[in-house]
This record gives C-alpha cells, structure tokens and sequence, in this order.
C-alpha cells in the first residue's frame, strides 16, 4: 500500500466495477459528483490511445460540510477521487484517495478527526470490493 491511496485488484469488467465501485460507495454515505473519462478526454484533446480509466469524484456531504466548517480552503481537496482503471494486462484495479496524506498539510485537530472517518469509509470500500 502506497502513503496516499489504497487500491485493489478486482475480477468484474471494468464498466461492471464502475457500478459496483459506485454502489459501495453509496453504502458508505458518498455520491458521485464528478465522472471524468480519462480515456475519451486523451483522445478527444489529444488524439492518443490510453487504457479505460475514470476518475469518480465522491463525495459524502455531512462529512463534507464538517471539514468545510473546520477549514474553508479544504474544498481544493474535495471530492475524494476514486480511479477505476484497466491495465495493460487487462486486469482491473480501483484506487482511492488516502484523505489523511493531504490532510497531513493542514494543521487542525478537527479536520483530521474527519480525515480519519473517510479514510476509514475509503478503505472499506476498497477492502470489500
């Protein structure tokens, strides 16, 4: 495991992952904001091929609201990103945000009490995949 996300090998198809990468979130109290297709966007802007990769920009409101009370300029941190991608290999791999490693630039006790319950949300996510 890296310092700044978690991540796991999945056996279901990529669009298949995308659903169920989306209802797990959703049992954790997070919606999609954002839906960014990596892909599509680098051939459409720069013409190259690139393996399937979307960027799910979650977001779990109460949560959110509290790190914005804590810290106004936390929104540059928000949503959390979570990467469903296909490797060379084919195999399918989802990644999530680690919020405690950015967290860890900003100096306030409150902010980091709900960094750790997303990032505890996050890791269930990935660990029950």
């Amino acid at each position: 495991m890296s310092s700044y996300y978690f991540s796991k090998k999945v056996l279901t198809p990529f669009d298949e992952t995308i659903d169920v990468v989306t209802e797990a979130l959703k049992k954790e109290g997070f919606g999609i904001l954002t839906e960014i297709d990596v892909q599509a966007t680098l051939k459409k802007k720069l013409d190259v091929d690139f393996n399937k990769y979307r960027i799910l920009g979650a977001c779990n409101p109460p949560f959110a609201h509290k790190a914005l009370l804590a810290e106004n300029k936390i929104g540059t941190m928000l949503p959390c990103n979570v990467v469903v991608q296909e490797n060379d290999n084919g195999e399918v791999e989802v990644t999530a945000v680690d919020p405690m490693a950015s967290m860890t630039a900003v100096e306030n006790e409150q902010l980091r009490e709900v960094a750790s319950e997303i990032r505890g949300r996050l890791q269930r996510v990935i660990e029950n995949l």
